[in-house]
């Protein structure tokens, strides 16, 4: 005997149902020769729920089988081969077909045992003999080299810390095997227990860029998800050690020590979490204390001097990761508690520092903004009053104490402290600035002649004034002094600032044109002056920063935002700086972006209510004549010729923890906006749209998730999903789509998230099983019921793609629901596309389970007429669903084909089979031509 392999499923047998059973399976063999495996899947399927005997099972689930080893889905392929074997103990070809499953899943030692069951049942077969001479090799060669795995890490550790290779390649290619080799779980274990992590302190040690960093990263696989060597690690090194490396010069050395703690951070909370260390066995006792003695070390690093201050911000960001909840439904906020308590006043000593003087902390362009997102962070975490209360109590404690008895330097740090807390916890900002002598300090300063002292005072201004509870004193009090400074500084530093707290007072009105603050033309001439300085790259990278906080506040008036898009050096030194190492830009950046393209929530006020508001002499508030939607669209036009899209896929990459929720969520906005039209569509997927739309999707706010969910299903809807998601990156937008399917979305957003699962579905069944993984099928057939025809519509094309899936047609096939019902209804409905949605699903469902067939009579006692209907529509679709439903039906059983036959739908199927040749035409002839062998009526003369 030879043996059939994966390419010859053959049928064989025969028993009850045989003749339907044996005619799908040569029809599956058929398919499976022409390389249609799919197609073969669905035809073995088919024969399996016609009550095939235990023979036939073998046979057909060995098949499929063999279908799946060609879709290269081995795990199927081991599932069906091993049904065909608890049918039949014997079948020599599901176990040669199990074993290649196995070892392409990388399991060889069973693949072993099912080739050497196939080698004891046919001693003689070349083929077996072959094939376990080839698995045996493999796992030969795997022993071998975990055998010399501990070889060649001691041969690579010899080599980097051996001082007579310094610089050579020998050196750069045992550093990059050493991080390759620690990737892989078995390979960082060889290397932990090779007295690793003492040979990579020696790395460590040796103060080398290039050896540290292969260090650093090798240690990253070494605690990768497992907590007794992250423990172990810390120990022989030293948590403060490890902290410490945050800290050096070398920004590549202080980044790799960043992921390495971030790795421990995840390594030890899981283990707080889940109570077991991951991968490996034996439980740890208190990896909280562990835990909190690395965050401890954080905290010491951020007052340390002579720390970076990229080792600084790194730090700030590890913090802002690990210690508040992830989400509100977590009750344990302790850690952030602790932080409090801990660290509070090293955070806003970072917080209030001033850059570069002597003595003071190095700190970079976005550490307080750092500090003060952290800050936000953990004030948000906060469950109570009282948490708040004692927030509030050392801010304010902290503020006072270096505001009281310091001098001109005290207040200096506390104002700047304050300027902190306001762009953070704005509550706590606010609470400071109504502390007895600080305003008037505030406003004292802005008058100095030290610049300086000048730029902390008005930076605390300009803040201050976005909080409308100090808006009304600083208007009253700040512009005239504002004004003053724009006009009478020599230092574009402080004129640009100063410009900005006009621009933050003049934009009070926000998008009413009704509310200005300053006369008629003076917010074109700021903005005018703010892109005249974002252009001029001879100014530093932070002050230029100022010019686009400027434009953020100043685009909410209409007249800017459209000299603004036609100012293309302006857009470009825009985008330029969004990309640079100034992090802090990207906020003002993404509002200026929003206000130009009117992605701002906005609510068209009832007439009726704006009546009784003049009546009663109310404010109305008013839209700008160029803020109308024909307006909205050519900036947005512009704005894509500019470059916009690339510019935000740029900002959503981003590390750094300016990128905060909020943030995310005026990206999302500016997307949607982008994606409004269908023809702007493919510039923004050209441009890396799609990919930036992901992140979005699944992080951040509430509202900036569903905006980006919103735009994902507008790009998959119109373009191809697997072009626009190209790889693996096409499963990831399941999740966001099915999150707009809730019903706190709107309608539109229903709609067209059902349109987009449309077409995901209609992929591949691997989308379709995403779609099912996700719980995504009760809420489509909920939307089957609406009463708004266009989401009744796409719920039920959805469902009609779904249905190719066997979980599925099971839910169809279950006892006791209404779902095979409703699609024979709707396929009666006056909606054209609704009933053509309706019966392609009918159609389906009817081909793949033919017990289907003998329920629909059952449903309704209108049945009859829907499917005449469907035969003589008007729409050949329809008329072609219709036939595929009748065959279905005939081919089911012989006493549903003989109820069809004694009716209307004998002599409409005869007057169809007599037309030219179509598909209405061969499944009316099909119907017919079983009728006859059934005997139900008499071939006519001509054949037909």
């Amino acid at each position: 005997m030879t043996v059939s392999g994966p390419g010859n499923p053959e049928p064989q047998s025969v028993g009850p149902g045989a003749s339907s059973v044996e005619q799908l399976r040569k029809d599956g063999n058929e398919l499976f020769k022409c390389g249609d495996y799919e197609g073969a899947l669905t035809a073995y399927t088919q024969a399996l729920g016609l009550g095939a005997t235990p023979q036939d099972q073998a046979i057909l689930h060995r098949n499929r089988a063999a279908c799946h080893l060609k879709l290269e889905d081995y795990e199927k392929a081991e599932t069906e081969a091993t049904k065909a074997i608890e049918k039949d103990g014997g079948d020599i070809k599901a176990l040669y077909r199990r074993s290649q499953a196995l070892e392409k899943l990388g399991r060889l030692d069973q693949a072993v045992l099912d080739l050497q069951r196939c080698v004891s049942l046919e001693p003689k077969n070349k083929v077996f003999q072959e094939a376990l001479r080839n698995i045996a090799g493999q796992i030969q060669e795997k022993v071998r080299y975990m055998s010399s795995t501990d070889a060649k890490v001691e041969q690579m550790f010899q080599i980097l810390l051996d001082p007579q290779e310094k610089g050579t390649e020998k050196k750069q290619k045992a550093s990059q095997n050493l991080v390759v080799l620690a990737r892989e779980d078995a390979g960082a274990e060889k290397i932990f227990r090779s007295n690793g992590v003492q040979l990579l302190q020696r790395l460590l040690d040796t103060g080398e860029p290039d050896l540290m960093l292969a260090a650093l990263r090798t240690l990253v696989g070494i605690c990768s998800e497992h907590q007794s060597r992250t423990v172990a690690t810390l120990s022989v090194l030293g948590t403060r050690r490890v902290v410490s490396m945050l800290g050096v010069e070398n920004q590549a050395v202080s980044l790799a020590a960043c992921h390495l703690l971030q790795v421990m951070f995840d390594a030890l909370k899981e283990g707080v979490k889940k109570g077991f260390r991951g991968k490996e066995g034996a439980i740890i006792v208190d990896p909280a204390r562990e835990l909190k003695v690395l965050i401890s070390n954080l905290l010491e690093l951020l007052t340390e001097v002579g720390v970076s201050g990229q080792g600084r911000d790194n730090a700030l960001t590890l913090l802002i990761k690990v210690v508040p909840r992830k989400s509100p439904k977590d009750p344990n906020n302790s850690l952030t508690l602790w932080v409090i308590d801990q660290g509070l006043k090293k955070i806003l000593e970072v917080g209030g520092s001033v850059q570069d003087p002597p003595g003071e902390l190095t700190v970079t362009a976005n550490s307080r903004m750092s500090a003060s997102i952290l800050l936000s962070k953990l004030f948000d975490d906060l469950k109570c009053d009282a948490e708040r209360e004692n927030f509030h109590r050392l801010c304010e404690n902290y503020i006072k104490s270096w505001f009281e008895g310091h001098g001109l330097a005290g207040k200096l740090r506390a104002i700047q402290t304050v300027s902190c807390l306001l762009q953070g916890p704005c509550d706590a900002g606010n609470r400071a600035l109504e502390l007895n002598g600080v305003m008037e300090s505030v406003i004292a300063l802005c008058a100095s002649e030290q610049e300086e002292e000048q730029l902390v005072a008005v930076e605390t201004l300009i803040h201050a004034a976005g909080k409308a509870k100090r808006a009304s004193f600083i208007t009253a009090n700040g512009v005239s002094l504002l004004k003053d400074l724009y006009k009478r500084s020599e230092k574009d530093s402080i004129r640009i600032r100063a410009l900005v707290g006009l621009c933050k007072l003049g934009s009070a009105g926000g998008t009413d044109f009704s509310m200005k603050q300053f006369a008629e033309g003076s917010t074109l001439k700021l903005a005018k002056q703010c892109r005249k300085w974002l252009c001029n790259d001879q100014m530093d990278v932070g002050t230029r920063r100022w010019a686009v906080e400027g434009l953020a506040y100043l685009t909410f008036d209409a007249d800017v935002k459209e000299e603004f898009v036609e100012d293309a050096a302006a857009l470009k030194a825009l985008f330029q700086l969004s990309k640079s190492e100034e992090r802090s830009v990207l906020f003002a950046v993404a509002s200026a972006l929003v206000n130009c393209t009117n992605s701002y929530d906005y609510e068209e006020p009832d007439p009726k209510m704006v009546e009784l508001a003049k009546y009663a002499k109310q404010h109305v508030p008013e839209q700008h004549p160029k803020d109308k939607p024909s307006f909205v669209r050519a900036r947005v036009k512009k704005l894509l010729a500019a470059g916009v899209v690339s510019a935000m896929t740029c900002m959503v990459k981003t590390e750094s923890p300016v990128l905060t929720s909020s943030c995310r969520e005026l990206l999302s906005r500016v997307f949607l906006a982008l994606v409004e039209e269908v023809e702007d569509r493919g510039t923004v997927v050209a441009q890396g749209g799609g990919k930036a739309l992901l992140p979005l999707a699944l992080e951040g706010t509430d509202v900036g998730q569903t905006k980006a969910a919103q735009a994902l299903a507008k790009l998959t809807i119109t373009s191809n999903p697997e072009m626009t998601f190209p790889g693996e990156r096409i499963y990831e937008v399941v999740r966001p789509l099915v999150s707009l399917l809730h019903l706190n979305c709107s309608g539109l957003q229903n709609f067209e998230a059902l349109m987009a699962l449309t077409n995901l579905a209609g992929i591949s069944e691997r989308l379709r099983q995403k779609i099912l993984k996700e719980k995504a099928v009760p809420m489509i057939e909920g939307y089957m019921f609406e009463e708004h025809e266009m989401l009744r519509r796409a719920a039920t094309e959805c469902m009609c793609n779904l249905a190719m899936s066997k979980e599925v047609q099971d839910l169809f096939e279950a006892t006791g629901n209404d779902r095979l019902k409703l699609l024979v209804l709707y396929s009666g409905e006056d909606d054209e596309l609704l009933r053509r949605a309706a019966a392609g699903g009918l159609a389906m469902l009817t081909s793949m389970r033919p017990s289907l067939c003998s329920r629909i009579p059952q449903v309704t006692t209108h049945w009859l007429e829907i499917l005449q209907a469907l035969l003589l529509s008007p729409s050949q679709e329809l008329q072609h669903r219709g036939a595929v439903v009748v065959l279905n039906m005939v081919e089911a059983s012989r006493e549903i084909a003989s109820t069809l036959m004694e009716s209307e739908v004998l002599e409409i199927l005869s007057v169809l089979a007599k037309d030219e040749e179509t598909p209405v035409t061969r499944a009316a002839t099909a119907c017919l031509g079983k009728a006859v062998e059934y005997g139900l009526i008499k071939p006519s003369q001509d054949g037909r």
